[in-house]
């Protein structure tokens, strides 16, 4: 079923999509005349289409200077079928670890130097932390992404830095040294903290999950107004977030060493 046709229409990124689904449609490299010829466009436009696609890297060009689409839509592609697999298979445990808890939980995933929000279940308290699925978050001043950090390569790590530590609240660690420090801890506790970090009022406690391959492939996270989400119970999830980051890694087939 098509969508309706909006108002606000952006024919320049509507003509885009045209030329990406025509080649993914024809299975073949194409042209710009006969890309042009099909879509009905003029060929100046379709050239110039092709130029900014390929500069993002969602086409190519062959041998013979035709065009086919890229690798990029590739790479998009298995990340959403990764993220739709990944959804399924742990959202059982974090309605489990929402009923357990009371508290609103995240799962998380990282791209580039931020995490991503891929699944949630809203806690039934009446405050509660606002998120939203989709929504980015930078990766050094949230528990989602400073627990995936802790178990990736330092490549990962040495690009959040050169990104910028960039202070989201007074309480964001900032200092290079001191961030580095501080990866370390989390690695060795095994989980990550957010102390009012990344926002003002709220702390959130996240564990990793592992795969078979011993790769860190997403996080959890639980999050709450400081009220509630005190020191003291900090320290009782603790133990929550060790037991249901073995009981979900265990379900991609992680096996602790």
């Amino acid at each position: 079923m098509k969508n309706k046709k909006p108002q606000q229409l952006v024919q320049s990124l509507d003509r885009a999509i045209d030329v990406i689904e025509k080649l993914v449609e024809s299975n073949k490299s194409m042209g710009v005349t006969e890309l042009s010829d099909s879509l009905g466009l003029h060929k100046s436009t379709v050239y110039r289409l092709l130029a900014t696609l390929g500069y993002r890297g969602y086409v190519e060009q062959d041998d013979y200077n035709q065009y086919k689409v890229g690798l990029k839509l590739f790479e998009i592609g298995g990340l959403v079928l990764n993220s739709l697999d990944l959804r399924e298979q742990i959202k059982p445990y974090l309605k489990r670890l929402r009923e357990e808890t009371r508290e609103t939980v995240h799962l998380g995933i990282m791209d580039e130097t931020e995490v991503v929000y891929i699944d949630k279940e809203e806690t039934s308290e009446t405050i509660r932390m606002y998120s939203r699925i989709g929504r980015r978050v930078p990766a050094h001043c949230t528990s989602l992404g400073k627990v995936i950090l802790a178990y990736s390569k330092p490549d990962l790590i040495n690009k959040v830095v050169k990104n910028g530590l960039t202070g989201c609240t007074d309480k964001t660690i900032i200092g290079e040294n001191q961030f580095r420090k501080h990866i370390k801890e989390v690695f060795e506790q095994g989980y990550a903290i957010d102390d009012e970090e990344h926002r003002v009022g709220i702390r959130c406690i996240s564990g990793p999950i592992f795969n078979f391959n011993q790769d860190v492939i997403a996080s959890f996270s639980i999050s709450a107004p400081i009220n509630r989400m005190t020191h003291e119970r900090i320290d009782e999830l603790a133990e929550v977030v060790h037991r249901y980051t073995k009981q979900i890694s265990a379900a991609f087939g992680y096996k602790q060493k």
